[in-house]
């Protein structure tokens, strides 16, 4: 399994957080700020795909409810 695929999306944008603030607050030199920019990606990027993970398989599920109680009911309850 591959990391991004570990991390969860909360951990994810912590750490995206945690990064932007070292970068604020002038803790990162020059050496390490091309990493830390590449590592920040990479977990928006993990998040942007977590996210329509999650879309589809609400969407998906919302789909079924409809089929089986019917569309008028569905969208009252939600």
């Amino acid at each position: 399994m591959s990391e991004k695929n570990k991390i969860s999306y909360r951990a994810a944008t912590a750490e995206v957080t945690e990064i932007l603030k070292r970068i604020e607050n002038g803790e990162t030199d020059v050496d390490t700020l091309t990493s830390e920019i590449k590592r920040a990606a990479e977990l928006l990027k993990t998040c942007r795909e977590k996210l329509t993970h999650t879309e589809k398989e609400v969407d998906s599920v919302l789909r079924d409810l409809a089929d089986t109680f019917g569309k008028e009911q569905v969208e009252t309850k939600i």
